[in-house]
């Protein structure tokens, strides 16, 4: 038989992701109220987005009835969040599972 390896605890340098260091999604939720160009500019101004990359998630928003158009923690996209909901968009910050 091989020799048995031995297990220590990991060293200080060495870090574990937890569930609770999973990054936050900020999710935007379709409606049938808010037009294109609104949650693309919204995107743009509130999310930082590029023009392109704020009308590619308003159209999976559209078909697929939400999208994670934002991830980080949650004190970087909650205020992103709020200021999604303030402008009348469905918006929700999550922890994926």
């Amino acid at each position: 038989m091989g020799a048995v390896k031995e297990y220590s605890n990991p060293s200080p340098s060495e870090t574990l992701l937890t569930d609770a260091e999973k990054p936050f999604q900020l999710v935007v939720w379709n409606d049938e109220v808010n037009t294109f160009e609104w949650v693309i500019e919204t995107l743009v101004e509130v999310c930082s987005h590029s023009y392109e990359q704020a009308e590619q998630c308003a159209y999976i928003i559209h078909f697929r009835g939400k999208y994670a158009v934002k991830e980080g923690d949650y004190e970087t996209l909650k205020p992103m969040c709020d200021a999604i909901t303030e402008r009348g968009i469905g918006a929700t910050v999550e922890q994926p599972a």
